[in-house]
Parts: C-alpha cells; structure tokens; sequence
C-alpha cells in the first residue's frame, strides 16, 4: 500500500469512486482511495439509481446534466457497463402549482438547450400505454432520463481511476485520520499509514464516524428508505421496449420499469430514523426488515396510476439506508476551520449528481475554487447552530415532503427557532414573521396580530400586500430594520490595517471614523464577497458582511496571515443591530441622541460612536435602502432597549418595523447587488459594476486572478428589469430570451417595487444581444412576460435620496 499521496479518498461508494476518478483526470495521479469493506458497501449498493437532469437550482441542473452525459463515456473509456437505461421520464402535474415548477423547469432546459419538452396526454399514452392520464394538467417529457446500475458505475469510476494511475484499497478500515503541523494529514489505516496533502471524506453512511476522527461533527441523519420490484406482468412484456419512468411527485411516488416487471418507491409521511447514535461499523451490503404497510398509501396511488402494477405479485422488496442533511442537499467542501479536510457527503439523488460532485470537488482542491458557484451544497451553510436536534427534525421535514415543491421565499419551521436574539419575543408579540438565516430567527414581514402564518407559492402571498405596506411607510416617512443577521468581525492590534488591506481589493480606512465598501476577490477572479470596513479606533477596525457567508467567508480570511499581535473575532454573537432608514430618519434619531447628525456633521459612508437612548453604539451613515439612513451596531443585551426607543420614535413619526421582505424590494428598487444572489465567485467584478471599487496600486487576495480577467469583455452583465407582471413576481432563477427566443440571461433576484409601482428584477444578460431600452421575455411561472432592460435603477437613480439631498414632505400635524 501506498505510504505517500497527494489525496487520501476514505470511502469506496459511487461518490468516493467518482471523486477519485476526477482527481485523476485532471492530472492528480497519486492519490489513494481507502473502503473498509467492499467497493458500493452502504448505500450505493441498494439505490434504484434514478437519473434526471432538471433541477430548481440552475447549477445544480447543469452538473446533473453532466453527470447524465458522462455515463456512456464511462463506458466507451473503461469498458465497464454502466447498465445505462435512457427510456425517458415522464413528470406529471396534477395541481396547478406543480404545473407552474414543470413549465419553468421547461424554460430552464431551453435555457441551457436540455431535452425537456411538454407534450400531449396522447403522446404521453403512446410512450407509456399501461399508465393513465385522467388527471393529469401538463406532462413533461425527458428524453435522456431514466436508471443506471449502482454496481456498474461505481466499478466504471473505479477502473477509470486505475488507468490512470490512481490506487484503491479494500476492506481498509481508517482507524485515524491527523492534522500535521504543515497542513498535511496521516491517515492511519491496519494496513499501515499514508502520509497526504488532503483527506476526504467521503464516508457516506459512515461520514458522521469519519468526520469524527479528524473532531469534526456534521449535521447528517440516516433514515430507512422503501422501494419494491414486481414480478414480471404480461402486458409489461409484451410490449417488446422499455417504458419511461414516471415522476409523479404529487403522488408521492417514482415509478420505473425494471426487467419485465416495476419498480415503485415512495416517502412516506411515517418515516423511520435509524443509526441516530453512529453507523455500526460491522454494517455493509445489509438491508432492513420489510415494512410496505408504511408506504402502502404511496402504493395505492402509484398503482391508480398504472393499474396492472395493482395485481402484480412482489418480486423483491428493499429497505435500506439513506444519509441526509438538513436541507437534502450534499455536506460538501473543505471545511474551514481545518486545513485540506475535504467533505463530500450526504448526497441523496447520488445517480443525477455522482459526476458533477466528482468533478467540482477535484477543481476546488487541484485549482482551488470549482468553476460554479454551489452554495446550496457548501457545508459552510451550517454552523454548530445545526445540533443533532436542528438536523433530526429537518431531516424528518425534507424526508416526508421530499417530491413537496420548494416555493420561492418559502420558509420551513422544522427544527426552529435555533438561534435568536434578545428582540425576539418583543418581535413576535407585535406579530413578525420570521426566517431562517444562517441560524438565526429574523423578520421577514410583519402582521396586523401574532400567529399569522405566512403561505407560499409562486404567485403573490399573503405577505404581499403587507410588505408593501412596510416599503411605503419607510420610503415616505422612516423604518426600522433588524440587520443583527449580519455578520461582523473586529480586528484589533497594530496590523489591523495591514492584514485587511493585504485581503480585500479596496483602500482600507486609515482615518477613524471613515468607511469603505470593497469586494474580495475569488481564486478565479470573481466577487468572494463583498463587506463594509469601518475604522472605529485606532488599531481597530469593523468589518460586516453577509450573515449567511460568515462561515464560508472564514476560508478566505484564513489565506491571510494575521501579523503577529493581531486578533481576528467574529463578533456576530455579541452584536446586534438596527438600520434606520427613510427622509424622516434623521428626524426620529435626532430625538435619541445629541450626536451632530446633519449632512455637514455627518457625512455618508462616515461613522461615529454615539449615544442613542443611552445605548452606546457605532453608527456607520449607509443604508442597503437606498435610502437616507443609519446602521446601529450595539451590545447584544442592549438590542431590546435600542429596540424599543427607536419604534417609539419611528411611530410619532409615521414608521414603525420593517423587515427582510421589504428590505429585498427596497434594493432591487435601487439596483443594488447582495451575496449569494448577484456576487459569488462564479461572476467578476466588472460584470456586475464592482471593479471601480479595486485599487491596483496594492496588493490584495487573488490579485493576480483578477488581473487574468479584468481585461477581458464582459460575459454578461447585471442588469435590471422592468416587468409586465400582474399575479406573480420574479424570485430568481428565472430563465430571459430575447422576443425571438434566443437566450440572453437569467434572473438572480427579484420583487415588487411598491413605490416605483413596478414589476421588477435584477439578473445577467449577455450585453452583445441585449442593451438597455431592449425588450426581452423572463419567464415567471414558466410563461414569458414581456419585459425591459432598464438603462438605470428605478428608484432615485442620482442618489439624492441616499446622501440626504432630497427634502422629505412637512412632517403630519400631531
């Protein structure tokens, strides 16, 4: 066995074969694959290995898409079978909304040119003669959809690693996996040790006991998973071809053909945990006791569908084990607080997804950042926040509503609250509705009482109408917003300075009281992030960021040496805060504070220690608005008295709380990009008007990179739409094609604008086929609406607004 590697894979399923291969294929040869029992042991071995290629998120579809495509190469390039069954899918909508996910899906697959098309219930009975369609509102068909062989592909990844130099131990048990103080990694095995630059863990069912060797703890939960296969039937044979398999997620149910007979699986409502201590290290190709009554409603439905399954007898049933995250999707990424530890597992449709995992994992470690951006899938979503009991209930929410559409902005109230703040009761008493943001509880949007609780769906909710009310209040007199879901760090000590101008690509401050706004630049060029520096002391300085990037950004952070004497906090737990915002907002400070407030005492993008209601607190002159406004920053404990006084306040004035909601209308009003949404790694700082913020007279993170790119023409460029909306509004992700169907964009973000009157949202075009004033389609619910590319933001486009220059209406007689 090998003694010296440049990757350590732990784990033989398809996901760990898939992983080593990639790392292969793009040029990492000694590289070490380690299975404590036999290649597919756990759950690859029993999966009904379903592929399909759409997905809601748009790179999530295009790695699918990938994935599906690489199959028969597999098998052209190793010789090893991949049992490739393409007979197509069919995917029913028996409600309108699931008619509305299918038609967008639709448009997506036209986007990026996929096979998926509508056609006929007649076509439909041709493909599929023993089904019925009686119900049924639109059916899509895949073409290229359809099953694999779980063993096959494992074993085609595996030769296909092998040829090209890669090695693969079996029944090799890792019994240590530890840190040295170079950043490399022993991994201890019966077998001897292996001395790597990276560990990965790809673990599987066991991802929870791996991790644990390296004193890690992820947020996975295994669960008993049913499907069962018919005896042959006569009328399945007789047909002579393979029928599509059918994906009728209102049903609760997937339906495919295997040999003569059918295979039927369900996710049924009375689910079963399992493992929820640790995986038996002594478990391998081993399967549960049956138990259809569980999944018999399921059953009863897929057979309605396809009534000559309702006869058929039961060929052979399968129980077995399946790892989910909280969200469903994939723990996947280096994890930041360690050094070349790399996760890749929970992965639930491993099938659809097995080469897009393999291939982005193999670029994040050989180049250093893979080429999409895949936050969905980064572990760095969750923190410690996502304890045993988060992960149970979630993993219980998502496994019984597993083929449940995802609506835009829906929130889930599985597992929650997991963190809040001192405000929250006071909050929920005036009647806020809250979401989840890297763990925290914040308000979304605020009710006429408590207890409302808020629907979803793809055309407006009952939220609608409130926010709007939210927006207006703010845009004509004053509103308070919660932002203490931001992220903050201090730096202290005298290379304060020094370590933040080395890792961001603006000027840092120098002067106290001053602040910038600065991008942070990716491996590959693109927008990291994007943060707002203060320098609130000497030697000391604020920076606030996305909250849901907080872990995700510590990865970048730690590529920065901090100079010896100097302290880096992520300060997120012990700061609260509050931005107040509107023409009346110096009017409801003013009242609170004996701070000079006034555009000559208080300039934009300056910042001040000031006393507001007695609460002391770092007031930065910025607003993500657009608006003339203030961010509050104080204690923690203080959050709840700073609260009440600015409410008090806002309400003599005709303000009062705002909240996310509104806040996301009020920016795309204004243009403005967020993190996550417009900014990632994937897109550079030219395409989405960021790059008169980079200074290249210093040095700073990934330089380099982004002198490779910033010569380059833009690929495409943020825009912003003006929509012909009436009953639903873009969220993002939604596809764009010029009037003569040609694609030219998609959307990123995207809301009412209640007080431009406006349909409305932000997302990328292709400059070279569409300019401002140009007429383009986006396609909400599926369905193309006529829409305009505008040449700038609808609201204040000067910025008056924003530096204090417009002069609000006479305050209201009291």
């Amino acid at each position: 066995m090998k003694t010296h590697a440049q990757a350590v894979v732990i784990g033989g399923g398809l996901v760990g074969c898939s992983i080593l291969y990639h790392l292969a294929k793009l040029g990492w040869t000694d590289v070490v694959l380690l299975e404590r029992d036999e290649l597919t042991s756990g759950s690859t071995w029993h999966a009904a290995a379903n592929i399909h290629g759409l997905h809601d998120n748009n790179n999530i579809t295009r790695i699918q898409h990938y994935t599906m495509n690489l199959y028969k190469q597999l098998e052209a390039e190793t010789g090893q079978g991949c049992g490739v069954f393409q007979s197509g899918s069919l995917y029913l909508a028996q409600t309108e909304d699931r008619e509305h996910q299918l038609r967008l899906q639709e448009a997506k697959a036209r986007f990026y040119g996929l096979n998926f098309h509508e056609i006929s219930r007649e076509q439909a009975m041709e493909l599929h003669p023993l089904a019925q369609f009686d119900d049924i509102r639109c059916i899509m068909f895949e073409p290229d959809g359809g099953n694999v062989d779980p063993s096959g592909v494992t074993h085609a990844y595996a030769a296909g690693a092998r040829a090209m130099g890669a090695s693969i131990e079996r029944f090799c048990p890792v019994l240590g996996t530890e840190q040295q103080p170079d950043g490399s990694w022993i991994v201890r095995t019966a077998k001897g040790d292996i001395h790597t630059q990276w560990v990965v863990n790809a673990g599987g069912l066991w991802g929870r006991e791996v991790a644990a060797l390296a004193g890690i703890e992820l947020p996975l939960q295994p669960t008993e998973h049913q499907y069962f296969v018919t005896e042959a039937i006569d009328e399945v044979a007789a047909l002579g071809r393979r029928l599509p398999s059918i994906a009728d997620r209102d049903g609760e149910y997937y339906f495919r053909q295997e040999g003569n007979g059918l295979l039927i699986g369900a996710y049924e409502k009375d689910m079963q945990f399992w493992a929820e201590n640790g995986t038996p290290l002594d478990f391998a190709h081993d399967l549960f006791p049956d138990d259809l009554d569980r999944i018999m409603e399921n059953v009863i439905r897929a057979t309605d569908r396809v009534p000559v399954a309702a006869t058929a007898g039961v060929k052979r049933v399968i129980n077995g084990p399946m790892i989910w995250s909280p969200d469903s999707n994939a723990i996947w990424g280096p994890v930041p607080e360690l050094q070349n530890y790399f996760c890749c597992t929970g992965i639930i449709p491993g099938f659809s997804q097995s080469g897009g995992l393999g291939l982005l994992s193999a670029q994040w470690m050989i180049e250093g950042e893979p080429q999409y951006d895949m936050f969905a899938w980064d572990l760095a979503r969750f923190g410690d926040w996502a304890d045993k009991a988060f992960t149970k209930a979630r993993v219980q929410d998502v496994y019984t509503h597993r083929f449940a559409i995802h609506f835009p902005n829906e929130e889930r109230s599985a597992g929650r609250p997991a963190r809040v703040r001192p405000a929250y009761q006071m909050q929920k008493n005036m009647g806020c509705v809250f979401g989840l943001n890297c763990g925290w509880e914040h308000p979304l949007w605020f009710a006429d009482q408590p207890g409302v609780i808020e629907t979803a769906g793809f055309t407006r909710q009952n939220w609608w109408e409130p926010v709007g009310r939210e927006v207006q209040m703010l845009r004509d007199n004053v509103g308070v917003i919660d932002i203490s879901n931001f992220a903050n760090y201090v730096i202290k000590g005298l290379g304060a300075h020094d370590w933040l101008d080395r890792l961001v690509a603006n000027r840092v401050p120098t002067e106290v009281g001053r602040s910038c706004l600065t991008p942070l630049i990716s491996v590959r060029g693109g927008v990291a992030g994007d943060f707002t520096i203060t320098k609130v002391a000497d030697d000391e300085y604020m920076m606030i960021g996305s909250g849901m990037a907080e872990r995700y950004h510590q990865r970048f952070f730690n590529m920065v040496d901090l100079p010896e004497g100097t302290s880096f906090e992520v300060a997120t737990n012990r700061i609260a805060g509050f931005n107040v915002a509107g023409p009346r907002s110096r009017d409801l400070l003013q009242r609170l504070t004996n701070a000079d407030l006034s555009n000559e005492g208080f300039r934009f993008m300056r910042s001040r220690q000031i006393e507001v209601a007695g609460v002391q607190c770092l007031a930065i002159r910025v607003s993500f608005t657009g608006d003339l406004g203030w961010e509050l920053h104080c204690a923690e404990e203080d959050q709840v008295r700073l609260y009440t006084a600015l409410l008090d306040s806002a309400n003599d004035l005709g303000g009062g709380p705002v909240g996310g909601r509104a806040l996301g209308s009020l920016r795309i009003e204004k243009g403005y990009g967020s993190w996550g949404r417009e900014y990632s790694q994937e897109y550079w700082p030219h395409e989405v008007g960021l790059s008169g913020l980079i200074k290249l007279d210093k040095d700073f993170l990934n330089k380099n990179a982004y002198l490779a790119i910033k010569d380059t023409p833009p690929r495409e460029v943020l825009s912003i739409f003006e929509i012909d909306a009436k009953i639903a509004d873009a969220s993002g992700g939604e596809p764009i094609f010029t009037p003569d169907g040609r694609p030219v964009g998609r959307v990123t973000s995207g809301a009412y604008g209640y007080s431009v009157g406006k349909s409305l949202a932000i997302g990328y075009v292709n400059p070279d086929a569409a300019q401002p004033g140009d007429k383009v389609e986006v396609f909400i619910l599926g369905t193309p609406h006529s829409a305009t590319v505008l040449a700038e933001p609808p609201f204040d486009p000067s910025g008056l607004r924003l530096r204090g220059l417009h002069q609000p209406a006479a305050e209201p007689a009291e």
